[in-house]
């Protein structure tokens, strides 16, 4: 854990927390706030009969009592690609897995790990579901796999609300934080790497965005993107190494602005809340703090 210091002049190391899986001592492949804020929760994978998911209490001081593992595992197999909380009044999150499958985890009473698992479907993508997040509208769950279908499933309805089937794999999906019918999907083709939607069109992206890769033609799953908070920007990872910002005001599909922030590949840069800030993390192990205007 790591705290921004005053104006966003550096950052201070808060704690370390060993949440390696019991059995094949696996390091999480997501993690996840609860909306509370103060419990992080970690996807992992189920293969050998280890934990799938865990929860890390930052209230309790002491490390080792911190990290509980769930005893539900409702993947049957591969890695758990992605963890994410719904935005909804009722607390729950999802997973979706290498197994195809999306998970929906609702809260139980009787202790802070009682956690239902309900399989919304198992089905309907023929590849890995790489990504998944829930919609305010309808209660729908978008999933976007590597068979290269986006699936937004209805929950109370039980059924597909829409589908869409594009060229190239997805990676994963990012919902708008504030045009609650808009949402984003990381893609596999080069220069059209983001694709706007709307969950309200059948069949049609609003938008492509994209940057020409130069050190790489394959895209990595493992860089991401991050909305800023007002909803009019988001900023992406790249190989090359470039932070790429885009405004999806524009009808423009390259970057507004390209920040070359760091010596090796950008994973994600995340904007800051309370203050013009993105933070950055990389593959040359450093953090990176960069203002903006």
């Amino acid at each position: 854990m790591w705290q921004i210091q005053s104006r966003g002049s550096g950052a201070s190391l808060l704690s370390n927390t060993d949440c390696l899986s019991p059995k094949q001592r696996r390091w999480p492949e997501d993690v996840a706030w609860h909306p509370q804020g103060s419990l992080l929760f970690c996807a992992y994978t189920a293969d050998a009969g280890d934990s799938q998911i865990s929860l890390i209490d930052l209230n309790k001081t002491a490390e080792k009592e911190r990290v509980t593992f769930f005893e539900n595992k409702p993947h049957v197999k591969g890695i758990i690609n992605n963890i994410s909380f719904a935005p909804w009044d009722d607390v729950c999150f999802f997973t979706g897995g290498s197994d195809h499958a999306v998970i929906l985890w609702s809260e139980q009473d009787g202790g802070e790990v009682s956690w239902k698992p309900n399989t919304l479907h198992r089905h309907l993508h023929t590849s890995a579901v790489m990504g998944v997040a829930g919609l305010h509208q309808k209660q729908t769950v978008v999933s976007a796999g590597a068979d290269k279908r986006i699936i937004g499933y209805d929950v109370v309805a039980g059924r597909p609300a829409f589908k869409h089937l594009i060229e190239s794999k997805c990676m994963s999906v990012l919902p708008n934080p504030c045009d609650f019918h808009l949402f984003m999907v990381q893609t596999a083709t080069p220069e059209r790497q983001l694709r706007l939607l709307d969950s309200r069109l059948r069949q049609t992206e609003i938008h492509a965005f994209g940057w020409k890769q130069e050190s790489s033609e394959s895209q990595s799953a493992l860089i991401n993107q991050a909305w800023s908070p007002d909803g009019l920007y988001i900023s992406s990872g790249s190989a090359d190494p470039m932070i790429h910002i885009f405004d999806i005001r524009y009808n423009s599909n390259k970057p507004s602005q390209s920040i070359k922030a760091h010596q090796k590949r950008v994973f994600k840069a995340v904007w800051s809340i309370t203050l013009p800030l993105l933070v950055s993390i990389s593959s040359d192990l450093n953090i990176g703090l960069h203002k903006i205007t």
